[in-house]
């Protein structure tokens, strides 16, 4: 993960969390931003209400929602760190004895069950 902080790039190589400065600066973007919706919308509002009293509802009811949404969403709280890797090494399982295939077998492997008539 890369990230650019003036001009530099820093390249992120632990599992570790965002600084609290760049925490809050991101909370404090997505609460103006959301507020700047609100305010729109309820611009919106107020200009269309002898418009279009329906888009003017639903605009006024957007911006009498965004303030609740904005802060809830900006005192979330801070962002969940990374799922590390574990640190718990299974032990390895040992293989199964198996008894050898036909094919695996060498060729003078001693006697086989050979019929004693050839005729029968």
């Amino acid at each position: 993960m890369r990230k650019q902080h003036g001009g530099v790039q820093v390249f992120r190589i632990t599992g570790a969390r965002t600084g609290l400065a760049e925490d809050v600066r991101g909370r404090q973007r997505r609460y103006v931003i959301s507020m700047t919706i609100r305010t729109l919308s309820v611009i919106l509002a107020v200009t269309l209400w002898n418009v279009e009293r329906y888009v003017a509802i639903v605009a006024l009811v957007a911006g009498a929602l965004l303030p609740y949404i904005a802060v809830v969403v900006a005192n979330a709280g801070r962002e969940r760190p990374q799922s590390l890797p574990s640190t718990f090494v299974t032990v390895p399982t040992r293989p199964m004895i198996m008894p050898p295939r036909a094919e695996d077998e060498p060729a003078d492997s001693g006697p086989k069950d050979v019929p004693t008539n050839p005729t029968a």
